[in-house]
Order: C-alpha cells, then sequence, then structure tokens
C-alpha cells in the first residue's frame, strides 16, 4: 500500500517528468506543471508578455524591459516551493496535491488582470469618469473565468479535482474573519500575504526588477522558505518565521523601499507616469476596443469585458500615436506622447513633506491662489504628486505583525520585540512627499510656479519645500 510520503514522491516525479521546463533568469531552470502549461499557452496569459514589469521605468532604466510573462512563472514556481516545503516538514497539515497544485496556479495567474503599464494603468481608470471602482485584482479574477471558459480547461481542473473558486481565492485573499474559520488558512498567504506583506509574489518581484533595474537586492528567499513554520495563533493556522530570520525579513522589506526610492518612485518616472494619464485621458473616449458582443469601449471600460481587455496591452501607446482623426483631445494626447519620445518632459517644481490634514486638492488650491496677478502661470499647467516610501505597510512596521517561533519551541509563536534585533533599526517606517509638477515650458511661469509652492507651504504651516534646480531647456520670456 502507498504511503502519503511515497504517493508525495511520486507526484513530484510525475512533475518534474512531464512537466515543463523554462530556463529563469532568476531562479535557474524551473519545471512547471501540466496543467499550469496549458495555461500558460492561451492569448489571455500569453498577453502578459506585452505588459512591462515595471511600466514607465523602462523609459529611465534602459534594461528594465522585463514583462509580467516572467514574474508570473516565476511565482508559480516559488508558491509550488513553498507549499511543498511547508508540506514535507509538516505532515500533520494534511496538505494534499490539489492543495499544491491550486497554490501554484494562483500563483500563475495572480497578475492576469494588469493593464497597460502595470499600476499606471489602475490610477488612470480612477482618474478617469468611470463610476465603478476597479482593480487588478478583481480583474485577474474575471480574466481567469475567462480564460478557462475561452479555451475549454474545466476539464483539466476536473481531471486534477481543482476547485476553481479555492484558487480565486487563494489569489484575492481571506477576508479576517474567513481566516480564523479556515485550517487551512496559511495557504492563502503564500501568493499574496496581507497580513504581513512576506509571500512569494514579492520575493520573485524584488529579485526580479532589482536584476532588470540595476538595483543590488539583498534578502535570501531560499531561507525563507525552509524556516517557514505553520502554527496556530490566537485561534488562526498562519505561517510564522524562525526568530533567527528576522534580520533578512528586515532585509526584505528595506528591498521593497529601496525598490520604490529609487526606481518605482523615482522623480523622472513619476513625471512620465503623469504624462501617460494624461494622455490616456485625453484619449479615452477616441480609442475603442470592441468586446465580445461586438460593443466598442472607452479606455477606462475595456475591463469589462474580458475578450476586449485580452488585447489591451503596451502597445497602446502606440495605437494612440498612429490614430486618425483631428479632435483636440486626441491631438493633445499624440502631443503629450510625442513629448515623451523626444525628452520634453513636464518639468520638477519641488518637493515639500505633507501634514496629515493637507490633501494634494488643497495643496494644489493654496498654489494656484498664490500665482501672481501678472503671472500668464495657470492652474491646468501645475500637478501635485503623492508619493511614499515604506516597508508595505505605511507608517507600521511589519515585523510587529510577523510570529516567530525558536529553535527549542517549534509549535509556539510569538513577537520579537525590538530590542531584542538592534538598537539601530529604523525609527519611521514611511516617508511622504508632494512634488510639483509643471506641464509647460516658459522660464517665468516656472519661478512663478516656484514662489507660489514656498508661499503655499508657509501657509499652510507645511515645511519649505525644496525647489529643483533651473531647468536649462525651459525657453525664455
Amino acid at each position: 500500500m502507498e504511503t502519503d510520503g511515497a504517493k508525495c514522491m511520486c507526484e513530484r516525479s510525475y512533475v518534474e517528468v512531464e512537466g515543463k521546463m523554462f530556463n529563469d533568469a532568476i531562479h535557474g531552470s524551473i519545471s512547471i506543471h501540466p496543467l499550469c502549461v496549458q495555461i500558460i499557452d492561451t492569448p489571455q496569459f500569453q498577453r502578459l508578455r506585452f505588459l512591462k514589469m515595471v511600466g514607465s521605468c523602462y523609459f529611465v532604466f534602459p534594461a528594465a524591459a522585463h514583462n509580467r510573462f516572467e514574474h508570473s512563472l516565476g511565482v508559480c514556481y516559488l508558491a509550488g516551493k513553498l507549499v511543498r516545503a511547508i508540506q514535507s516538514r509538516q505532515p500533520e497539515l494534511n496538505i494534499n496535491s490539489e492543495d499544491v497544485l491550486s497554490v501554484e496556479v494562483a500563483g500563475l495567474c495572480h497578475d492576469l488582470g494588469h493593464g497597460p503599464f502595470s499600476h499606471l494603468w489602475e490610477e488612470f481608470v480612477e482618474m478617469s469618469p468611470r463610476k465603478e471602482k476597479w482593480t487588478h485584482e478583481e480583474a485577474s479574477e474575471k480574466m481567469f473565468d475567462y480564460l478557462i471558459e475561452a479555451n475549454n480547461l474545466s476539464e483539466y481542473f476536473n481531471k486534477y479535482d481543482l476547485d476553481i473558486q479555492f484558487i480565486k481565492k487563494l489569489i484575492c485573499g481571506l477576508t479576517e474573519s474567513e481566516r480564523q474559520k479556515n485550517e487551512k488558512a496559511f495557504l492563502y498567504e503564500i501568493v499574496a500575504n496581507k497580513r504581513t506583506g512576506v509571500d512569494v509574489d514579492k520575493w520573485d518581484y524584488f529579485l526580479r526588477d532589482g536584476h532588470n533595474l540595476g538595483i543590488r537586492v539583498k534578502f535570501d528567499y531560499h531561507r525563507l522558505v525552509k524556516y517557514s513554520r505553520v502554527i496556530q495563533v490566537d485561534g488562526e493556522w498562519q505561517i510564522c518565521m524562525r526568530d533567527k530570520e528576522c534580520n533578512n525579513l528586515y532585509d526584505m522589506f528595506h528591498a521593497r523601499e529601496t525598490l520604490h526610492r529609487t526606481a518605482y518612485q523615482h522623480r523622472v518616472v513619476k513625471i512620465i507616469d503623469s504624462m501617460l494619464i494624461d494622455a490616456f485621458l485625453c484619449a479615452d473616449e477616441h480609442i475603442k476596443y470592441q468586446g465580445k458582443d461586438g460593443t466598442n469601449y472607452a479606455l477606462r471600460n475595456v475591463c469589462d469585458d474580458m475578450s476586449a481587455y485580452t488585447n489591451l496591452i503596451d502597445d497602446i501607446f502606440h495605437r494612440i500615436l498612429l490614430a486618425k482623426g483631428d479632435h483636440p483631445d486626441l491631438v493633445k494626447a499624440k502631443e503629450i506622447l510625442e513629448n515623451i519620445l523626444k525628452r520634453r518632459l513636464y518639468i520638477y517644481v519641488g518637493q515639500t513633506e505633507p501634514n496629515d490634514e493637507i490633501s494634494q486638492e488643497k495643496l494644489l488650491d493654496t498654489i494656484s491662489s498664490n500665482i501672481p496677478e501678472e503671472s500668464s502661470l495657470e492652474r491646468e499647467e501645475l500637478g501635485i504628486q503623492k508619493v511614499r516610501f515604506n516597508y508595505g505597510l505605511g507608517e507600521k512596521n511589519p515585523i510587529e505583525y510577523i510570529r516567530f517561533y525558536s529553535k527549542n519551541s517549534p509549535n509556539e509563536a510569538r513577537k520579537i520585540q525590538e530590542e531584542e534585533i538592534s538598537s539601530m533599526l529604523p525609527q519611521r517606517f514611511q516617508e511622504r512627499r508632494f512634488r510639483l509638477i509643471y506641464k509647460s515650458n516658459k522660464e517665468k511661469d516656472f519661478n512663478d510656479a516656484q514662489k507660489a509652492f514656498k508661499n503655499a507651504c508657509k501657509q499652510l504651516n507645511m515645511n519649505a519645500p525644496s525647489l529643483a534646480d533651473f531647468p536649462i531647456h525651459l525657453q525664455s520670456s
């Protein structure tokens, strides 16, 4: 009679023999389960080849040309690696082969819903006239359903006895009340850990983005896999870490902050983000995508039809550039995109640290009211960007939400106090900035913008802004 351990080994051998090998730049040769290969070989998944992983960072970091496609393969691999490690160490958790494969599929499909230029598309949709709220996580669930339906994959999921609703929950996560009622709640922390932020999605993109951006990222996910352990904490089964991995976790969260500060929210990257969003807003009603029933959708609504959404990729940039028509909004959109290509970018005016009670709109209103009467500077030529650098949980220290176990007490989880780790830990875990940008190129108006910004901060009792050096390519008045 075959034991559970022997059965597990047979299943692993099957994956290795029957699966498909991919040569990945980060993880080396990785084996992907046959069901995952069926998913990969669909138009809906192949779409991820044409979505830049770090969006507009590619306009600033020339090597950052990697895509959501390879990231998704990496997350699938890491998800399987972590769940199998826990399965082998803790057989009492009753993790079966269906659980393992479900977690791998969730890792593979977690980013199906991303739009062009990744997270920037969500900002565009939020700023558009669209009535319904939209997130890429919701779109991932819809695209997952559509992928299965359009490619007749239900029989393959039935073959491996997988629950599609379970996989979708693994992608989006559980609510707090759902976690407490679920003995396998820890499975939902593997791909997207909403409790601590320690998950395989981040492990992959920190390393992959750092590699392609040329930014050194220092943390060891192999040790985190090795020392992950499921323990019941306050009635909830969750993934805990060995106490000696605390500094490794700090390195991981610091990697996130470094990537945001150095690349994702780089001053020029954010300026190009603003230009792309302005271009998409102008082109919104003039570039259409046809849905399954023949309906043509404006850009902000393409996500309502997965057939149309399958065709929405980064080539939206050139669709706008090559679009025919002389409507002023479309002409303006083309002009903005041409300016990106010619490096005629919006201009950084300066930045300040915001007060909690001051919103972007309030600051912009106050700046506008401080523009000199004789100035030709218009409010519409100014924009406020809000940027944050943190460890993933805002102003909170994410280590406080992780539970640790010791070598001598592997089934007891506890918090680790800061004084147990080091006296040199960060005292703050978030920095915020308001950046003022100027969307034209007149020298006098730029000077007026800086003066108005300085006076507005004083009027609002905010820190005096750090002002940019004078750009040499401005037109003199």
